[in-house]
């Protein structure tokens, strides 16, 4: 294991653009990173500088304390997890594991080979399956051989570039408990490079959220979720993803599209003499307030509204509401879309009810929302204005803790089953 640092890494090409941007990140041995964001945004040409596949044009690549800037792939003891699997089709599930063994030509004897063959196959679960083909494979089995690969080789560190997006939503869900098991048990420190931020949220211990080739925000899903630095984080992580709205101050009190309210205190001293302003408002930050206890009702505000579209799923009821957007922000929130990989489709926040909820298309309804739980953004720079710093870092040391004590509690499992083996 080890950790990898990168100083300040840009790729160019030869027409100038940079697909990397001065990325600079910190990532600690046993570590397991996301790298996180629309398409284009450079994510996974950063991970094939860190492999070696693409070349750094300038900054510095050190992995386990060593700069490697010019070290080949194969100098760099790193096990790379392709999309798309990259098997051997005439090679059975046994001798597509032990390939990279083989390749040492000499380095690890036959026992030894079989040996780590066993213990790949029981740690994915594939022990029943190695006399197969990979064409007699489902998709999720093939990615898991392909994951025996990568741990036979007992590499540094491990590299996955979307493993998950070719197989369907199932199969996505239980390969990523798989793979979070996996890492956890073997503590190999892991770059993860994926656009779907479910994966992102449920992997990471940290995530880094790339823009158009430049590091926006890394922290842990939390502090992303709740303490974004700016518009493009904040509307990026988060399904539904947040809602974007004009908000008009008017001394004490701010004017969305859906009413007036009073600006909480800590609001107010965020928004300063601003008079328009960005608001982010999550979907689940809103309730059906004829759901409510009065007790609870009391304490944020209802609004009457019209419902456009409802989508029931059981577990929650999405809400859409159709609004004007303010011709100041307009091209703002246009840009935001674009760079979200959006379709530029109408302006409508969506309200993520109980799924008790009677509301229907064309209802005429009260919804209830807590005005403190705003996030207002600069219309002009995208900075969150009411980010607190101080919460952000504690979430992130809590987050740290809990990554510690998870990996110290697998790794002491690993101890037990290997005492009891004999190994």
């Amino acid at each position: 294991m080890a950790s990898i640092t990168l100083n300040n890494l840009v790729k160019k090409y030869g027409d100038g653009f940079p697909a990397v941007n001065g990325v600079s990140l910190d990532i600690a041995d046993g570590e397991f990173v996301i790298l996180v964001g629309p398409s284009g945004c450079g994510k996974s040409t950063l991970l094939r500088m860190i492999v070696g596949l693409e070349d750094i044009t300038d900054g510095d690549l050190q992995i386990g304390g060593a700069r490697v800037n010019e070290k080949a792939p194969k100098d760099r003891n790193l096990a790379m997890v392709f999309q798309n699997y990259a098997l051997y089709p005439h090679l059975t599930v046994a001798e597509n594991i032990a390939f990279p063994l083989r390749l040492a030509k000499g380095k690890f004897s036959e026992d030894e080979i079989q040996r780590k063959i066993r213990r790949a196959a029981e740690t994915l679960e594939l022990t029943d399956h190695l006399d197969r083909k990979p064409g007699n494979l489902s998709g999720g089995q093939r990615q898991r051989v392909a994951m025996g690969r990568a741990i036979v080789r007992e590499a540094d560190a491990f590299l996955f570039d979307e493993p998950l997006s070719n197989l369907d939503a199932k199969l996505r869900g239980q390969m990523r408990t798989e793979i979070a098991r996996m890492q956890r048990r073997l503590g190999t420190t892991t770059v993860y490079v994926t656009h779907d931020q479910t994966e992102a949220m449920t992997l990471g211990d940290r995530v880094a959220v790339l823009r158009k080739g430049e590091l926006q925000q890394v922290a842990s899903p939390r502090a992303l979720y709740e303490q974004p630095v700016n518009l493009f984080v904040a509307g990026f992580i988060g399904s539904p993803p947040m809602n974007f709205m004009p908000g008009e101050v008017d001394g004490d009190r701010i004017t969305l599209p859906f009413g007036s309210f009073p600006m909480p205190e800590g609001i107010a001293a965020a928004v300063g003499d601003r008079r328009l302003v960005i608001v982010g408002l999550r979907p689940e930050f809103f309730e059906d307030a004829s759901l409510m206890e009065e007790s609870k009702r009391a304490r944020g505000e209802t609004f009457g509204t019209t419902i456009d579209v409802t989508e029931w799923l059981g577990s929650e009821l999405y809400a859409y509401v159709p609004f004007e957007t303010h011709p100041d922000v307009a091209a703002k929130l246009e840009e935001l879309d674009r760079d979200l990989d959006g379709e530029g489709m109408r302006s409508q926040f969506v309200v993520a009810v109980d799924s008790a909820s009677r509301v229907r298309d064309g209802d005429d309804t009260t919804l209830w929302f807590d005005p403190a739980r705003m996030l207002v953004f600069d219309p002009e720079t995208g900075v969150n204005l009411t980010r607190d710093d101080e919460v952000a870092a504690r979430i992130d040391v809590e987050n740290d803790e809990d990554r510690k004590a998870s990996l110290a509690r697998s790794q002491e499992r690993e101890k037990a089953k290997a005492a009891s083996r004999g190994d």
